[in-house]
């Protein structure tokens, strides 16, 4: 079992910038690929970054490509989500999430086992 709270979201001008944290414990998030969705009111949770649990490889959804940027730190066990140039549309709710090992559909929330309870990220125009 592995446990994920996620922390670092708020109110922000668009433009602004965010880092939201996937701090883990129960397991090493490094043998886990880790992926971080958002859910916007009315809309369904939708892919935005994901880091593979081997060679640090990582996916982005096309619309956050060049703003966004998932790390990860082992030593702290946590992920990280940088998110730069933020957008009114960018306002959701950030949820991490993982599962063992690697996953080919690394972009599906079905993927995943092990979920985050989320934190709001509000933008303003």
């Amino acid at each position: 079992q592995v446990q994920l709270v996620e922390s670092g979201g708020g109110l922000v001008q668009a433009g602004g910038s965010l880092r939201l944290s996937c701090a883990a414990s129960g397991r090493t998030l490094s043998s886990y690929t880790t992926g971080w969705f958002r859910q916007a009111p009315g809309k369904e949770r939708e892919f935005v970054a994901a880091i593979m649990w081997v060679g640090d490889s990582t996916y982005y959804a096309d619309s956050v490509k060049g703003r966004f940027t998932i790390s990860r730190d082992n030593a702290k066990n946590t992920v990280y989500l940088q998110i730069n140039s933020l957008k009114p549309e960018d306002t959701a709710i950030y949820y991490c999430a993982a599962e063992f090992g690697y996953l080919r559909t690394y972009y599906s929330p079905n993927t995943y086992g092990y979920w985050g309870q989320g934190t709001q990220v509000t933008v303003s125009s």
